[in-house]
């Protein structure tokens, strides 16, 4: 109960908060609403508790832990000769289970929100970059035309782009033409392309209801190459990672996905451990200042190492198997070398 009212809570602070930023951020652009940013910040919504996930089980941890102890049952517990492993077990189960269903439905459906979201900004005509994320490129070369395209979003299984932008280059390599649609969609050997500005250089800009770009690009290609790794479904990502490997793309990326959810799990035991590292040592009355500062700085530590780590692990630097399992392991063995100093001598 205590988890569920902190996702609750979280639930609401985000809300609030991601509609005001959504409302500022388009609210000039013509097809946005009111009702449709109430629509785009519950998309966003599960991603983002996702994040917060090991500091709810954290809190929600260390909360249970000081209840139980202002009424004295962790006292009557201990007298009974119950060991701190021995009453920590059914949280750590909790937490476990709650990281499994983190993993195996949140995570599905915030990846689902995600891709909708990007899909109604692109829709939206934003031209403005979202937070934390730019415009994903793919290179085309086909009949001596050399091209780059780029697109806000991906719907359709890779077959239409929206809010696309196609930079041409002549056989020196100097940008020859620039192509900005409102659509691309991928037919048998071409790009069809909707709403097209073209703009050459010393010339006006050509505005055409459509054009054709021929192309020898595949469904399969297009969609690795534009997905991030976050729009991908815990259950996607071995076959995204098969894909991948076939095209010749890196795939560290969405490996580090797939190990950080694999991870999460006992990552949110080791939490459990650290919210009991905190929280165990009896106080009446005079507890809550010094466990919440704990609880704050351990949180903020492990927020800062495991952001840090997997973007190593994303960008190649570190394997990802390392970056994933690496916080867990130093969480984990950091709440038990305290519990075992605070309880075992």
């Amino acid at each position: 109960m205590t988890t569920i009212w902190f996702l609750i809570g979280i639930f609401a602070l985000v809300f609030i908060i991601d509609f005001s930023e959504t409302a500022s951020r388009m609210g000039g652009l013509p097809k946005y609403t009111a009702f449709s940013g109430l629509v785009m910040t519950v998309l966003r919504i599960p991603m983002i508790l996702m994040q917060t996930i090991p500091f709810v089980a954290l809190f929600s941890g260390m909360a249970a832990l000081i209840s139980l102890n202002r009424r004295y049952e962790l006292v009557v517990t201990r007298a009974a000769g119950v060991s701190v492993w021995q009453f920590l077990r059914p949280f750590a189960i909790g937490a476990f289970l709650f990281g499994v269903l983190a993993v195996t439905v949140l995570n599905p459906i915030a990846a689902w929100g995600t891709r909708q979201a990007q899909v109604l900004e692109a829709e939206w005509g934003s031209n403005k970059k979202s937070s934390g994320s730019g415009i994903p490129w793919i290179r085309q070369r086909h009949d001596g035309d050399d091209a780059i395209i780029g697109a806000k979003a991906v719907e359709d299984e890779g077959t239409r782009l929206l809010n696309v932008s196609i930079i041409h280059f002549d056989k020196d390599g100097r940008i020859s033409f620039r192509q900005d649609a409102d659509s691309a969609i991928l037919k048998d050997g071409y790009w069809e392309l909707n709403n097209v500005l073209e703009t050459r250089s010393g010339e006006l800009p050509r505005r055409s209801p459509s054009a054709q770009l021929e192309t020898n690009l595949r469904q399969e290609f297009v969609q690795e190459s534009l997905e991030k790794p976050d729009s991908v479904s815990f259950f996607s990502l071995p076959r995204k990672i098969e894909a991948a490997k076939s095209f010749g793309f890196a795939t560290e990326p969405l490996e580090t996905q797939l190990h950080s959810m694999l991870s999460l799990p006992l990552l949110l035991v080791a939490m459990t451990l650290i919210a009991a590292s905190v929280s165990l040592k009896f106080s009446r009355f005079n507890q809550s200042r010094a466990v919440i500062l704990g609880g704050i700085l351990s949180g903020f530590m492990l927020y800062v190492v495991t952001v840090l780590v997997k973007a190593f692990g994303s960008s190649g630097i570190v394997p990802p198997f390392v970056a994933a399992w690496l916080p867990v392991v130093v969480a984990m063995s950091l709440g038990a070398t305290i519990l075992l100093h605070q309880e075992d001598g």
